[in-house]
């Protein structure tokens, strides 16, 4: 399962363009979900980063690129906390949105600014992504392992069921794919 950015002809543009999207999120404290090969990591202090994915591969290329970041095939302690818990292109992979956003929360400071940040493509563009995954341009194995494409009303959904708030929403790629930021405070998006 490699860094799935990585595989694809286009993919390393999009995970570029996540890490983007996501940069003005970036506060504190960063637990870093699915960190893959460790980009996101360029934009964190090494004291302030916590990264964790469950391919040993990509964690090693997270270690080379970034020493003095940590990395770990495990989340951290259930005492630490965070001010931003960022999961790109992960939300999509997940049996139960709610459930996964339940567990991150978990994780976030008492902050009234303490955000979960995730990206994920937009459902209209499933097809082309199908399409796009199958001729080399995106990655297959991301792709293929897809649970369900959400949309800003499904990712509402799944905050509310989680206990929490979609605080700020966006779309982004010329729509084809959508950050959220949700929170556990009271703030309306």
């Amino acid at each position: 399962m490699a860094d799935q950015g990585s595989e694809g002809l286009l993919s390393p543009f999009l995970r570029n363009q996540r890490f983007e999207a996501a940069k003005p999120y970036l506060r504190g404290r960063v637990l870093d979900i699915g960190c893959g090969a460790g980009g996101l990591a360029r934009y964190v202090e090494p004291h302030a980063y916590f990264g964790t994915d469950v391919d040993e591969a990509s964690l090693a290329l997270a270690r080379a690129n970034h020493p003095g970041h940590r990395f770990s095939p495990t989340m951290p302690d259930e005492g630490e906390r965070f001010d931003t818990v960022v999961a790109l292109a992960v939300i999509e992979h997940v049996p139960s949105p709610a459930e996964f956003l339940r567990s991150l929360a978990k994780y976030l400071s008492a902050s009234k600014d303490a955000r979960i940040i995730c990206t994920t493509p937009h459902p209209a563009v499933d097809f082309i992504h199908g399409l796009g995954s199958r001729i080399g341009l995106f990655s297959r194995s991301a792709n293929d392992e897809h649970e369900d494409l959400l949309d800003r009303a499904a990712l509402d959904r799944a905050s509310t069921q989680a206990g929490l708030k979609l605080v700020e929403y966006k779309r982004f790629l010329f729509g084809a794919n959508q950050i959220a930021a949700i929170s556990g405070g009271g703030e309306a998006a």
